[in-house]
């Protein structure tokens, strides 16, 4: 991988956790809504409840995906970024482009069951 294409991967990382930090704070809001904004009445509740067990899923997901992105941008700039942890072979850009926090490629992912 270049200079140029690891400083683009940068780039998108960078993006991608300014994007996910904001979902993030979105999510909270809505799992955890301020005094007085809450349900009014029973069925309201319920609603609200499922919806919050939603969003708490969505919460948690998108904070364990950020950890792996800003752990990305932290290695991007050694030489083991890009490449699978198991066969050590070079991930195809394309799945970077998709998923720069990706540790394996896809044949091992898959041989893995991950």
């Amino acid at each position: 991988m270049t200079k140029e294409q690891k400083q683009a991967f940068k780039t998108l990382i960078d993006e991608q956790i300014q994007t996910l930090s904001q979902e993030i704070v979105e999510l909270k809001a809505a799992v955890y809504p301020e005094r007085g904004e809450g349900p009014s009445d029973k069925v309201a509740h319920i609603s609200f409840k499922q919806e919050q067990s939603i969003h708490i899923q969505r919460h948690a997901e998108a904070t364990k995906r950020l950890n792996r992105l800003k752990h990305a941008y932290l290695k991007i700039d050694t030489p083991e970024y890009g490449y699978c942890k198991e066969c050590e072979e070079e991930i195809a850009l394309e799945r970077l482009k998709l998923m720069p926090e990706s540790l394996y490629c896809v044949g091992c992912m898959n041989e893995l069951g991950l």
